[in-house]
């Protein structure tokens, strides 16, 4: 498979697709004998044959150190919990029927880089692993000289992709340009998420502006889903792109807020998913 580095236009790209990337870890301190630390490793496999073999593989090499072995995603939480680790290669079947493995991975260790291994590659799935944060997709076939390289170059902070995922990445950033700039039938919204949308693209966070309009922050969030799925964006980014580009809040000045009775605020705070 023809393999290279994330140029750093399409690495902008996916940040922009979903910012849920963590940011770059700094170089591993050099030991007191002037070497540089091994690259920690997780093996996260449902196959134990497997993990025996990458585990060989990487015993090869002087800086390269599995420090923990994984065959769940619940045991995987706790290796990198207990296991100070750089790299997590995780198999592409631990993430079957699961939505937010991959981001509660990288909310428990933010500097963690995560490699998934998969039988096969689709468009869907690939841009999805590389939208949610994973920093490599790559096939459970790739040859062991590869792997190690694999590793090594996303442990510096680099992006793994092969020519046809970038690919896909760049169509989606297209669609998702697309989608944002394209006219559509403006949707009815309340005061109350005007109120709100005006706090989001002034930078507030969602304490700041349940303080602004007197109301909690639980609510804020159920406020936000709905507007989100009103205006058909999925985050922060895309509402403020939403705003600029179709003018909502000239159209709509938000003014003061209007205060929510404690009855609606009651009801929004049970409905949260």
């Amino acid at each position: 498979m023809n393999t290279i580095l994330f140029p750093r236009l399409v690495t902008r790209m996916i940040a922009e697709l979903d910012s849920l990337s963590p940011p770059p870890e700094t170089e591993k301190s050099a030991a007191a004998s002037g070497t540089i630390a091994p690259v920690r490793i997780i093996l996260a496999d449902s196959q134990a044959i497997y993990r025996v073999g990458i585990r060989k593989v990487f015993a090869l090499e002087d800086d390269l150190r599995v420090v923990a072995q994984a065959e769940t995603l619940q045991n995987l939480h706790i290796a990198i919990q207990r296991f100070p680790t750089d790299i997590v290669l995780l198999e592409g079947g631990l993430l079957t029927g699961t939505h937010d493995a991959i981001p509660a991975l990288l909310q428990a260790a933010p500097h963690v880089r995560i490699i998934v291994q998969v039988n096969e590659t689709d468009e869907t799935n690939t841009v999805e692993l590389y939208r949610r944060g994973v920093r490599g997709v790559i096939s459970r076939s790739i040859a062991p000289d590869l792997l190690v390289k694999c590793v090594r170059k996303i442990a510096q902070g680099e992006t793994w992709i092969d020519n046809q995922s970038i690919n896909w990445v760049i169509e989606a950033y297209r669609a998702q340009a697309v989608a944002l700039t394209s006219p559509r039938v403006q949707p009815k919204l309340s005061d109350k998420e005007y109120a709100i949308i005006s706090c989001v693209t002034q930078g507030m966070r969602n304490k700041e502006i349940a303080y602004h309009i007197g109301t909690t922050e639980q609510v804020v969030k159920n406020y936000l889903r709905k507007v989100y799925d009103k205006l058909g964006v999925s985050d922060r980014l895309e509402l403020a792109l939403y705003c600029l580009h179709h003018q909502l809040l000239k159209k709509h000045p938000a003014g003061s807020p209007t205060l929510v009775s404690k009855r609606d605020d009651q009801h929004d705070a049970q409905s949260a998913v």
